[in-house]
């Protein structure tokens, strides 16, 4: 077989969604509804933490980095495959797919660190309420945000480079609706056994470790509000964690059923659809869970609409 290296290559080929050519239209509108849900709602939570002085908190500002995680991350790929389904010419340029390979694993490992800081965060606040204001303080929170930052962009930038210096056969066609890493590995000539390796021991730090701390935080959360004699607070507290833990369970989940199960018994349909779910779903719920469930986000909401209210009258 023709071997090309990744300097004479030009384009590859995604083959997108395994829908009918009926359904296109079906799909492109749903999907599309899901992808304008998610940027408009995880845009409406940052300018409601920015205006209201009240949502200043630790929780409000990891909060506020997540949902631009969010944004960016469905932006990565959503807008590539709705173009794709509407143009039969669904090439992507070489470049192009390096850069949504590294953008997908950087925003993919922001979205696993946030989320475990969040759950850090709920962690500290009812389980050590007294102390909160000293171990969450501004400081701190500025430190795993941008912790957070520097270890996704480390592990994007690790996986990309490595990618860049394989051979790939004369077949350019990925059966995904985006440039994915494992996809691409399986067109790979050349011999994957060193990013195999990196995927296995970045994923340790980027998905398997924080599942983990998320685990031990909710774990330990459920330790200290059982025993308390109080249904208000029982409830009070599982209202603030069990639309995360719910989000969490879905978001890990998919990926490491995707990237760290084996995969006798996957199909490529199961692994395009277990790639919808943290990729199209989990940012789209993300507004509906902090700001609807949430009281100081509807009030904050609430204030916000006031004022525009009085403004046109």
């Amino acid at each position: 077989m023709r071997l090309e290296n990744q300097s004479g290559m030009s384009e590859f080929l995604l083959l997108g969604l395994p829908i009918r050519p009926e359904q296109q239209g079906v799909f492109f509108a749903l999907f599309l509804g899901m992808y304008l849900t998610t940027v408009l709602g995880n845009l409406l939570i940052i300018l409601l933490i920015r205006l209201d002085s009240h949502l200043h908190t630790p929780m409000y500002f990891l909060l506020s980095h997540l949902a631009f995680t969010d944004v960016s991350f469905s932006s990565v790929t959503v807008p590539q495959m709705l173009m794709n389904m509407q143009t039969k010419y669904k090439s992507i340029p070489y470049a192009g797919c390096m850069s949504q390979t590294y953008f997908f694993i950087f925003f993919a490992d922001l979205d696993s660190f946030l989320i475990t800081s969040m759950a850090y965060d709920r962690y500290v606040a009812i389980c050590h309420p007294l102390h909160y204001t000293i171990i969450m303080s501004q400081s701190i929170c500025v430190m795993l945000v941008a912790g957070s930052w520097v270890t996704a962009c480390a592990c994007a930038l690790l996986h990309t480079l490595l990618l860049a210096q394989l051979s790939f056969c004369a077949d350019h066609t990925i059966p995904h609706f985006f440039c994915d890493l494992a996809a691409l590995l399986e067109l790979s000539c050349s011999d994957t056994s060193l990013n195999q390796l990196v995927i296995f021991t970045a994923g340790l730090t980027a998905i398997m470790l924080p599942f983990l701390c998320i685990v031990v935080s909710y774990g330990r959360i459920g330790t200290t509000i059982l025993p308390v004699p109080s249904t208000k607070g029982i409830c009070k507290a599982l209202s603030t964690c069990g639309s995360h833990l719910s989000v969490v369970t879905l978001y890990y989940r998919a990926i490491i059923g995707l990237y760290f199960l084996p995969s006798s018994n996957k199909t490529n349909s199961k692994n395009i659809i277990a790639s919808l779910m943290y990729t199209v779903v989990t940012p789209m719920l993300n507004p509906f869970i902090y700001s609807l469930r949430n009281k100081d986000m509807r009030e904050a909401l609430r204030k916000l609409l006031s004022k525009k209210t009085y403004s046109f009258n």
